[in-house]
């Protein structure tokens, strides 16, 4: 993965990551209720892997 540092106003560098963070969240965060932030970031790990 390469990080993009394009100017402002390109946002389709952003698109991808975009994507990611919405399939995550519909797939594993909405609808639930987070009690602590290990839960929240072990929920992200095991969403990525």
């Amino acid at each position: 993965m390469t990080q993009s540092m394009s100017r402002v106003g390109h946002c389709i560098d952003n698109g991808p990551m975009e994507g990611f963070w919405g399939m995550l969240k519909r797939e594993s965060y909405y609808g639930r209720r987070f009690t602590d932030r290990s839960s929240l970031e072990s929920m992200i790990r095991n969403y990525i892997y």
